[in-house]
């Protein structure tokens, strides 16, 4: 198991849960209907993300390297995709215009394709007693 990896997931797992409470009941009255949904909407795609940083951490057989640019792919697709949605949704309740960044969220979410797709690809040619022995 990578420590550093499960660590995150862990702690971006505890952000998720803190920022969907916020979200929920904190927001409901300052925002529309469509910027809560937007909100959620990151919230979800975090949580999606935080249970693939777990599976990464003890995923059995999978090189250093590989681990570590999955690893950093989808821990800056969260950042670019799940934030910039959380700041779009305030965008109404700050002076500064959040669509300005509005660009970043499908580089994020480009990056949390391509961490899906790299682990896919080198699962998929692992050998079989490669996961079965460790």
């Amino acid at each position: 198991m990578n420590k550093t990896i499960f660590g995150i997931a862990c702690l971006l797992g505890m952000l998720t849960i803190i920022l969907g409470a916020f979200g929920a009941h904190g927001l409901e009255k300052l925002i529309t209907a469509d910027a809560i949904e937007t909100f959620e909407t990151g919230v979800r795609y975090q949580m999606y993300h935080v249970f693939l940083l777990f599976i990464l951490g003890v995923l059995p057989g999978l090189a250093r390297n590989i681990r570590r640019i999955v690893f950093y792919l989808i821990v800056s697709g969260i950042i670019l995709f799940s934030f910039s949605l959380y700041l779009l949704a305030i965008n109404e309740l700050v002076d500064f215009d959040f669509k300005k960044i509005g660009f970043l969220t499908p580089i994020g979410g480009t990056l949390q394709i391509m961490a899906w797709g790299i682990l896919a690809y080198n699962f998929l040619k692992m050998k079989s007693n490669t996961l079965q022995n460790e």
